[in-house]
C-alpha cells in the first residue's frame, strides 16, 4: 500500500535529491530522519541509546466517508498510510507553534531556520546543517535586539514566558493526556488556545485535538475537493468538521490527513516555481 510522510512541521527541510529531511533530539541523542522511497529512515548522529523517535502510523481505513464527504475522502485516500514524526521534543512543539503563529508558512519556515540556526545546537549532516531547537536557557539569554536579528522580534516575549514555564513545569507537562496539556499550555502568558492546541497535537500525534477551524484547514479542503461548499467562518467550519468526523479517531484522521495533503500540495507547487 502507498505511504504518505506528514511533513506540516516547520523544521523539515530537503537533501539535494528533494528527499523530506529533519533532525530532532531523542533522549538526549540527535537523529536524521529521511523520507525515501515511502519509508522514513532514522540515523542517529552519535553513539547512545538506540530507541529512535516514536513515528505514528495513520491508516486511510479510519477516514469518515459519506455522501457528503465523499469527493474529500476520495482524494484523501489516495494518500495511503500517512506517517508522522511524532515530536519528540515538548519545547521543539511548543517553540515551533509559536513561530508559525500568524505568519505565511514561508515567512514562518524562514523565521524558524534562523532562529534556530542562530541559538540551538547545529549539527553537520548527509543533508547539510541542520540545528536543534535553542534550549530555553538559551532563549532566556538572547537580547532583544538578538530575537529582531533572526526575524522573531515580534515573538520574544511569548518565548521567553515559555521558556520559564517550561523549566518550571516540563516534568509535569510530559506526562499529562493531549487535553491537560493544552490547558496547561493555555496557562502560560502570551499563549493562545489555538497555539496550545498545534503544540500539543505535534508533541501528541493527536489531531483530534489540533484547532479544526483553522485557515490552513479549510483552504486544503476547498483546493482538495473543490466541488464542496464550504462555510466562511472559523467557527462554522469547525462545527462542519466535527460533523463529518463525530468521533475521536475519525477527527484525528480526517485532520491528520488532510494537513498532509496540503504539506505535498504545497511542496509540489514550490517545485514547479522554481522550474
Amino acid at each position: 500500500m502507498t505511504a504518505t510522510i506528514n511533513t506540516d512541521h516547520l523544521g523539515w527541510d530537503e537533501t539535494a535529491d528533494g528527499d523530506p529531511v529533519r533532525l530532532v533530539e531523542h533522549n538526549g541523542i540527535a537523529w536524521v530522519a529521511r523520507w525515501a522511497d515511502e519509508c522514513l529512515i532514522m540515523r542517529p548522529t552519535e553513539p547512545g541509546p538506540m530507541d529512535a523517535p516514536p513515528v505514528a502510523y495513520t491508516s486511510p481505513i479510519r477516514l469518515p466517508y459519506d455522501e457528503e464527504t465523499q469527493p474529500l475522502v476520495a482524494e484523501l485516500m489516495r494518500l495511503g498510510t500517512v506517517q508522522r514524526l511524532t515530536n519528540p521534543s515538548l519545547w521543539d512543539a511548543i517553540t515551533t507553534a509559536l513561530l508559525g503563529r500568524g505568519a505565511p508558512r514561508e515567512r514562518a519556515r524562514k523565521a524558524h531556520r534562523a532562529y534556530y540556526a542562530a541559538y540551538g545546537r547545529t549539527l553537520d549532516t548527509f543533508a547539510g546543517p541542520l540545528s536543534l531547537v535553542p534550549s530555553p536557557e538559551r532563549v532566556l539569554a538572547v537580547s532583544d535586539e538578538g530575537f529582531a536579528a533572526v526575524g522573531a522580534a515580534t515573538t520574544r516575549e511569548v518565548l521567553r514566558s515559555a521558556a520559564e514555564a517550561y523549566l518550571a513545569h516540563v516534568e509535569q507537562w510530559q506526562q499529562l493526556a493531549p487535553e491537560a496539556l493544552v490547558q496547561c499550555l493555555v496557562d502560560v502568558r502570551g499563549i493562545d488556545a489555538a497555539t496550545a492546541a498545534r503544540a500539543a497535537a505535534d508533541f501528541t500525534s493527536d489531531h483530534s485535538i489540533y484547532p479544526h477551524g483553522d485557515l490552513a484547514l479549510r483552504t486544503w479542503v476547498s483546493r482538495a475537493a473543490p466541488a464542496l461548499t464550504l462555510p466562511s467562518t472559523d467557527r462554522e467550519f469547525e462545527a462542519l468538521w466535527r460533523r463529518w468526523a463525530p468521533d475521536r479517531l475519525a477527527l484525528h484522521t480526517l485532520t491528520l490527513f488532510t494537513l498532509t495533503w496540503g504539506s505535498h500540495a504545497r511542496a509540489h507547487a514550490h517545485a514547479r516555481s522554481d522550474r
